[in-house]
Protein backbone atom coordinates (compact mmCIF):
# COMPACT_ATOMS: atom_id res chain seq x y z
CA UNK A 1 0.00 0.00 0.00
CA UNK A 2 2.91 2.39 0.59
CA UNK A 3 3.80 1.99 -3.11
CA UNK A 4 0.30 3.19 -4.04
CA UNK A 5 0.68 6.29 -1.87
CA UNK A 6 3.70 7.59 -3.81
CA UNK A 7 1.68 9.32 -6.51
CA UNK A 8 -1.57 9.79 -8.45
CA UNK A 9 -5.04 11.17 -7.80
CA UNK A 10 -8.08 9.67 -9.50
CA UNK A 11 -11.77 10.24 -8.87
CA UNK A 12 -15.05 8.57 -9.81
CA UNK A 13 -18.39 10.25 -9.03
CA UNK A 14 -22.03 9.45 -9.75
CA UNK A 15 -24.11 12.35 -11.09
CA UNK A 16 -27.83 12.38 -11.91
CA UNK A 17 -27.64 10.60 -15.27
CA UNK A 18 -23.95 9.84 -15.64
CA UNK A 19 -20.77 8.81 -13.92
CA UNK A 20 -17.72 11.08 -14.10
CA UNK A 21 -14.07 9.99 -13.89
CA UNK A 22 -11.10 12.32 -13.52
CA UNK A 23 -7.34 12.03 -13.01
CA UNK A 24 -4.19 14.12 -13.08
CA UNK A 25 -1.39 13.02 -15.40
CA UNK A 26 1.89 12.96 -13.45
CA UNK A 27 3.84 9.69 -13.53
CA UNK A 28 6.89 9.30 -11.29
CA UNK A 29 9.74 6.88 -10.67
CA UNK A 30 10.98 7.58 -7.15
CA UNK A 31 11.72 11.31 -7.05
CA UNK A 32 11.87 11.68 -10.83
CA UNK A 33 8.87 12.79 -12.91
CA UNK A 34 8.73 10.14 -15.63
CA UNK A 35 5.86 11.75 -17.56
CA UNK A 36 3.64 14.82 -17.35
CA UNK A 37 1.02 13.34 -19.69
CA UNK A 38 0.48 9.83 -18.32
CA UNK A 39 -2.89 8.27 -19.14
CA UNK A 40 -4.86 7.14 -16.08
CA UNK A 41 -8.41 6.66 -17.43
CA UNK A 42 -9.15 3.85 -19.88
CA UNK A 43 -12.25 2.80 -21.81
CA UNK A 44 -12.93 -0.92 -21.31
CA UNK A 45 -16.20 -1.19 -23.26
CA UNK A 46 -18.83 1.07 -24.80
CA UNK A 47 -20.29 1.67 -21.32
CA UNK A 48 -17.40 1.08 -18.88
CA UNK A 49 -14.28 3.00 -17.88
CA UNK A 50 -11.48 2.38 -15.39
CA UNK A 51 -9.15 4.69 -13.47
CA UNK A 52 -5.74 3.39 -12.43
CA UNK A 53 -3.37 4.12 -9.54
CA UNK A 54 -0.23 2.14 -8.77
CA UNK A 55 2.15 0.14 -10.93
CA UNK A 56 1.51 0.98 -14.59
CA UNK A 57 2.58 -2.41 -15.98
CA UNK A 58 0.17 -4.24 -13.69
CA UNK A 59 -2.64 -1.86 -14.62
CA UNK A 60 -2.09 -2.23 -18.37
CA UNK A 61 -2.02 -6.01 -18.05
CA UNK A 62 -5.36 -5.90 -16.23
CA UNK A 63 -6.85 -3.56 -18.84
CA UNK A 64 -5.89 -5.92 -21.67
CA UNK A 65 -7.36 -8.89 -19.81
CA UNK A 66 -10.64 -7.12 -18.99
CA UNK A 67 -11.13 -5.85 -22.55
CA UNK A 68 -10.70 -9.37 -23.90
CA UNK A 69 -13.08 -10.87 -21.33
CA UNK A 70 -15.73 -8.22 -21.96
CA UNK A 71 -15.58 -8.87 -25.73
CA UNK A 72 -16.03 -12.62 -25.18
CA UNK A 73 -18.92 -11.97 -22.80
CA UNK A 74 -20.58 -9.65 -25.34
CA UNK A 75 -20.36 -12.29 -28.08
CA UNK A 76 -22.10 -14.87 -25.90
CA UNK A 77 -24.57 -12.83 -23.83
CA UNK A 78 -24.53 -9.17 -24.82
CA UNK A 79 -23.00 -6.23 -22.95
CA UNK A 80 -21.73 -7.09 -19.48
CA UNK A 81 -23.41 -5.42 -16.51
CA UNK A 82 -21.32 -3.14 -14.31
CA UNK A 83 -21.80 -5.44 -11.31
CA UNK A 84 -20.62 -8.47 -13.33
CA UNK A 85 -17.62 -6.47 -14.59
CA UNK A 86 -16.77 -5.50 -11.01
CA UNK A 87 -17.09 -9.11 -9.84
CA UNK A 88 -14.80 -10.29 -12.63
CA UNK A 89 -12.17 -7.67 -11.75
CA UNK A 90 -12.42 -8.61 -8.07
CA UNK A 91 -12.03 -12.33 -8.83
CA UNK A 92 -8.95 -11.75 -10.99
CA UNK A 93 -7.30 -9.64 -8.29
CA UNK A 94 -8.22 -12.05 -5.50
CA UNK A 95 -6.90 -14.99 -7.50
CA UNK A 96 -3.54 -13.23 -7.81
CA UNK A 97 -3.16 -12.27 -4.16
CA UNK A 98 0.18 -14.08 -3.73
CA UNK A 99 1.58 -12.05 -6.63
CA UNK A 100 -0.87 -9.16 -6.48
CA UNK A 101 -1.64 -6.43 -8.94
CA UNK A 102 -0.14 -3.40 -7.16
CA UNK A 103 -3.05 -1.15 -8.05
CA UNK A 104 -6.14 0.61 -6.88
CA UNK A 105 -8.89 0.82 -9.48
CA UNK A 106 -12.15 2.69 -9.84
CA UNK A 107 -14.53 0.92 -12.24
CA UNK A 108 -17.35 3.13 -13.49
CA UNK A 109 -20.09 2.61 -16.01
CA UNK A 110 -23.73 2.79 -17.03
CA UNK A 111 -26.15 -0.09 -17.58
CA UNK A 112 -29.64 0.58 -16.25
CA UNK A 113 -28.17 3.47 -14.22
CA UNK A 114 -24.74 4.98 -13.43
CA UNK A 115 -22.64 2.75 -11.14
CA UNK A 116 -19.21 2.94 -9.53
CA UNK A 117 -16.90 0.50 -7.71
CA UNK A 118 -13.63 1.10 -5.88
CA UNK A 119 -11.06 -1.72 -5.49
CA UNK A 120 -8.15 -2.43 -3.17
CA UNK A 121 -5.10 -4.39 -4.43
CA UNK A 122 -6.42 -7.76 -3.20
CA UNK A 123 -9.79 -7.53 -4.92
CA UNK A 124 -11.95 -6.10 -2.17
CA UNK A 125 -14.50 -3.72 -3.65
CA UNK A 126 -17.16 -1.30 -2.52
CA UNK A 127 -20.02 0.55 -4.22
CA UNK A 128 -21.93 2.03 -1.30
CA UNK A 129 -20.73 5.60 -1.86
CA UNK A 130 -21.48 7.98 -4.70
CA UNK A 131 -17.84 9.01 -5.12
CA UNK A 132 -14.36 7.55 -4.58
CA UNK A 133 -10.79 8.76 -4.92
CA UNK A 134 -7.54 6.77 -5.08
CA UNK A 135 -3.84 7.53 -4.86
CA UNK A 136 -1.65 9.75 -2.72
CA UNK A 137 -3.71 12.87 -3.45
CA UNK A 138 -7.00 11.28 -2.41
CA UNK A 139 -7.14 12.87 1.09
CA UNK A 140 -7.05 16.34 -0.51
CA UNK A 141 -9.56 15.35 -3.19
CA UNK A 142 -11.93 13.87 -0.60
CA UNK A 143 -11.97 17.17 1.31
CA UNK A 144 -13.32 18.96 -1.77
CA UNK A 145 -15.72 16.13 -2.65
CA UNK A 146 -17.16 15.97 0.87
CA UNK A 147 -17.79 19.72 0.87
CA UNK A 148 -19.23 19.96 -2.65
CA UNK A 149 -21.09 16.74 -3.40
CA UNK A 150 -24.88 16.60 -3.46
CA UNK A 151 -27.34 14.00 -4.70
CA UNK A 152 -28.47 14.13 -8.33
CA UNK A 153 -25.85 16.62 -9.48
CA UNK A 154 -26.18 17.79 -13.06
CA UNK A 155 -23.38 16.64 -15.35
CA UNK A 156 -21.71 20.05 -15.62
CA UNK A 157 -21.82 20.53 -11.83
CA UNK A 158 -20.25 17.12 -11.30
CA UNK A 159 -17.48 17.77 -13.84
CA UNK A 160 -16.68 21.10 -12.20
CA UNK A 161 -16.50 19.41 -8.78
CA UNK A 162 -14.18 16.57 -9.80
CA UNK A 163 -11.86 18.99 -11.61
CA UNK A 164 -11.79 21.22 -8.53
CA UNK A 165 -10.94 18.17 -6.39
CA UNK A 166 -8.14 17.05 -8.74
CA UNK A 167 -6.77 20.60 -8.80
CA UNK A 168 -6.72 20.69 -4.98
CA UNK A 169 -4.73 17.44 -4.94
CA UNK A 170 -2.28 18.75 -7.54
CA UNK A 171 -1.67 21.87 -5.45
CA UNK A 172 -1.09 19.99 -2.16
CA UNK A 173 0.17 16.50 -3.05
CA UNK A 174 3.74 16.22 -4.33
CA UNK A 175 2.89 12.96 -6.12
CA UNK A 176 0.15 14.51 -8.24
CA UNK A 177 0.50 16.92 -11.13
CA UNK A 178 1.18 16.87 -14.85
CA UNK A 179 0.22 19.03 -17.78
CA UNK A 180 -3.49 18.32 -17.94
CA UNK A 181 -6.49 16.87 -16.13
CA UNK A 182 -8.22 13.90 -17.77
CA UNK A 183 -12.02 13.69 -17.60
CA UNK A 184 -14.28 10.93 -18.94
CA UNK A 185 -18.05 10.57 -18.78
CA UNK A 186 -20.17 7.45 -19.09
CA UNK A 187 -23.93 7.77 -19.57
CA UNK A 188 -26.78 6.01 -21.33
CA UNK A 189 -25.46 6.80 -24.80
CA UNK A 190 -21.92 5.62 -24.04
CA UNK A 191 -18.40 6.60 -23.03
CA UNK A 192 -16.80 9.95 -23.83
CA UNK A 193 -13.48 11.59 -22.96
CA UNK A 194 -13.41 15.38 -22.79
CA UNK A 195 -10.89 17.27 -24.89
CA UNK A 196 -8.47 19.57 -23.06
CA UNK A 197 -10.33 22.58 -24.47
CA UNK A 198 -13.52 21.25 -22.87
CA UNK A 199 -11.74 20.63 -19.55
CA UNK A 200 -10.28 24.15 -19.56
CA UNK A 201 -13.80 25.62 -19.56
CA UNK A 202 -14.18 24.29 -16.02
CA UNK A 203 -10.82 25.46 -14.65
Amino acid sequence: MNELKKGTTTIGLIAKDSVIMAAEQKSSIGYMVESKVAKKIYQLDDHIGLTIAGIVGDALSMIRLLKAQFKLYKLERGPISIKAAATLLSNIMHGSKYFPYINQFILAGYDSEPRIYSFDPLGGFDNRDKYYSTGSGSPFAYGVLEAGFKEDMLEEEAIALVIKAIKAAIERDSGSGGKNIEVAIVKKDGYKELSQDEVKRFL
